[in-house]
């Protein structure tokens, strides 16, 4: 029997107001990126009952499911806005959130309406006191829901974390996209390469395309090549089909050429996502468009091309080498295991001297969480920056005196600060108007940025 959530006995209750409703998720629900692995359930049953109580509204919607360690959220906004552009009502589902709980569930570029996060709170109230969901799972849940409701043509769906055991491995998807395999979480998803890349093959589905992004290491191709055999599932490596070999930062856009093969076509793509590292998540997203083609999706180049020059106003993603300010640069990258430093520090390795005369600096406000391999990244951090530690205010980030004597023990020198807005005030005392102020190393840092403060000038 399928469980009616029109929920007559309502008018009985008070209902709760939105900030009450997001407190009582926050705090009555166990939250990953508040408390981490204790709030990991290695199943997905929650999720499953959940969705049956509602009638599994994760079936009512085609969907696309991105997983890997790094470039999944950039992929997915990719992704969302050119199918958005192409016509297609768009559900877009993604994690964690900046600053807006809201940010998570959104149809065509709009956030859920805060009635409906109340509605549905109030209707599940029952489940969550039988099923004893965490904030993951219900959350989850509740975008399925909101799609459905929506009847969106398509919705994108962005793994939490791992793939295998996530509570979004539910969905039966007409592509899946694995944009690489890293070294995060290892507490969780294992300790080699091998067992990681395990976890994240585990969104593979019998027949269903599956492609596999830029990855560094040979094995966890190797592993991912042999799980999509098993499963019958064609398996597109997103390098061998578009290859960048050029890019540039222009007029405020990233300027990316790719390669084409095997025809050896040529193609000049313009995205608002300014890293570096957006050339290895375009090639994946390039390849799903491919695949998406001949399913009988329709895009054309024009709505590939217009949706990657507008990505950020399309879909409303942030966070991603964001420029907040200029003179000095602001930037905000939510960057936080290995893989994500390396190409943040290869990135600002090639700063240009200012019109060479002066020699810019770069000043970096660090914040991480206590789980990360916080020594592998110190380790890759330049010592000639200028350095402000910082801690998120949540129960895993690690104590910004620890992160300084960490630090220090690898010859970064800086000052300590319990908010992140008091450090980028102080680096912007410091910095000359050619500098650049990096915020980095972790989400929760970087969500609790004040931008509007900061956002002053043309940016």
């Amino acid at each position: 029997m399928v469980w009616n959530h029109g929920f007559a006995f309502l008018a009985l209750t008070v209902i709760m107001t939105y900030e009450q409703t997001i407190d009582y998720l926050f705090h009555r629900l166990p939250m990953f990126s508040r408390i981490g692995a204790a709030a990991i359930k290695k199943d997905i049953t929650n999720t499953i009952l959940l969705c049956e109580k509602l009638g599994n509204p994760q079936h009512a919607f085609p969907t696309i499911h991105v997983g890997g360690t790094n470039g999944k959220g950039s992929t997915c906004h990719m992704l969302a806005a050119i199918l958005q552009t192409a016509g297609y009502k768009t559900g877009l589902y993604t994690s964690p959130h900046l600053r807006d709980f809201r940010e998570r569930i959104k149809v065509n570029g709009q956030m859920i309406p805060e009635p409906q996060v109340v509605h549905f709170v109030e209707g599940v109230k029952t489940q969550i006191n039988e099923i004893e969901p965490s904030f993951f799972e219900l959350t989850v849940a509740m975008a399925f829901d909101y799609f459905r409701k929506e009847h969106v043509d398509i919705a994108v769906i962005e793994v939490g974390l791992g793939g295998r055991l996530d509570s979004t491995n539910i969905i039966l998807p007409e592509l899946s996209v694995i944009t690489n395999i890293g070294w995060d979480h290892m507490n969780i998803l294992g300790n080699s390469i091998e067992e990681i890349a395990l976890e994240k093959s585990g969104i593979i589905k019998t027949q269903t395309p599956v492609i596999t992004g830029w990855n560094q290491h040979n094995a966890a191709d190797f592993i991912l090549s042999e799980v999509a055999a098993k499963l019958n599932a064609p398996l597109i490596h997103a390098a061998t089909q578009f290859s960048p070999f050029q890019l540039r930062t222009t007029n405020g856009f990233l300027e990316i050429a790719m390669r084409q093969q095997p025809e050896g076509l040529i193609g000049y793509y313009t995205l608002d996502l300014l890293g570096h590292y957006q050339q290895y998540n375009l090639s994946s997203v390039l390849a799903a468009c491919k695949v998406l083609l001949t399913q009988g999706w329709e895009m054309s180049d024009q709505h590939i091309q217009h949706a990657l020059r507008n990505t950020k106003k399309i879909t409303g993603f942030s966070g991603r080498y964001e420029i907040i300010h200029h003179h000095p640069d602001i930037i905000l990258d939510v960057a936080h295991n290995e893989d994500g430093i390396r190409e943040l520090v290869q990135q600002f390795s090639t700063i240009p001297e200012n019109a060479g005369l002066q020699q810019p600096k770069l000043h970096i406000i660090l914040g991480m969480v206590k789980d990360k391999d916080i020594d592998k990244v110190l380790s890759m951090l330049p010592q000639s920056a200028t350095y402000y530690f910082t801690n998120a205010s949540i129960p895993r980030a690690m104590p910004v005196n620890m992160l300084s004597a960490k630090a220090r023990s690898r010859g970064l020198l800086g000052m300590e600060f319990d908010d992140v807005n008091q450090a980028i005030d102080a680096s912007l005392q410091n910095a000359k108007e050619y500098d650049t102020i990096l915020v980095c190393g972790s989400v929760f840092v970087v969500g609790e940025v004040n931008v509007s403060k900061y956002s002053t000038q043309e940016v």
